[in-house]
């Protein structure tokens, strides 16, 4: 095999991948297979070839958030890689998929060999920490009805066509959006109710159109800054 399709190893010599590569297995998981759980004692980086898996925490008390999705050329796993401690989240593959496992002593000698391939790893572990404190403060300081905007706003891209509109597609299932905000999905079907009663979101059979997202990320700074 090769590293073929995994953006973080494009700078690596083709000598030293084919090296490397010889320590590494492609994996198949059908939708739905967990593919890592909760205090897992592995340490493997996994990156996806082809297919989606989701990443997701699991708070004592049983309830579990989910953090995202992950398609082809992301990866996971690289903390436990890094400091040799339990899996700290579970995930599961969403369709069929196809990983590369890469063991952690391959990764480390990998990052640790080469400088353009670490600074990646590093602004991309920056902006994973960036973006769950983004997310601690919504939670902290944001009520249900603004978490849920701002989520949102996090999954929808340009609408083709239209880019002052935003669209999720395809349409979220309420119960992923209630685990990602923390709530039950009728609090979240009430709220998705209200805001196309509003007109600032519609429902399409490609996905779900926030028709003036603009509005929607103006109540979330306003509302973070009278929390503030």
């Amino acid at each position: 095999m090769d590293f073929a399709g995994i953006p973080l190893f494009e700078d690596l010599s083709p000598e030293k991948a084919e090296i490397h590569a010889r320590q590494c297995a492609r994996r198949r998981y059908s939708e739905g297979e967990l593919v890592l759980d909760f205090d897992d004692v592995s340490t493997d980086v996994y990156f996806v070839v082809h297919g989606e898996v989701r990443v997701l925490i699991r708070t004592a008390a049983g309830r579990e958030m989910i953090l995202g999705e992950l398609g082809p050329g992301a990866y996971f796993g690289e903390m436990a890689a890094i400091d040799g401690l339990k899996r700290s989240a579970n995930v599961t593959a969403l369709t069929n998929a196809e990983l590369c496992a890469i063991p952690a002593s391959a990764f480390l000698d990998i990052v640790l060999g080469e400088p353009r391939i670490c600074r990646r790893l590093l602004r991309a572990l920056t902006l994973r920490v960036r973006e769950l404190d983004m997310r601690l403060v919504e939670h902290s300081m944001l009520d249900l009805r603004h978490r849920l905007y701002s989520e949102l706003l996090r999954l929808a891209s340009p609408r083709h066509g239209d880019s002052a509109q935003y669209i999720v597609s395809p349409p979220p299932r309420q119960q992923d959006l209630a685990a990602r905000i923390g709530c039950r999905r009728e609090q979240v079907s009430r709220e998705l109710t209200a805001m196309i009663d509003e007109g600032v979101a519609e429902k399409t059979r490609g996905g779900l159109v926030l028709t003036q997202p603009e509005i929607l990320r103006d109540r979330v700074r306003r509302m973070l800054d009278r929390a503030e």
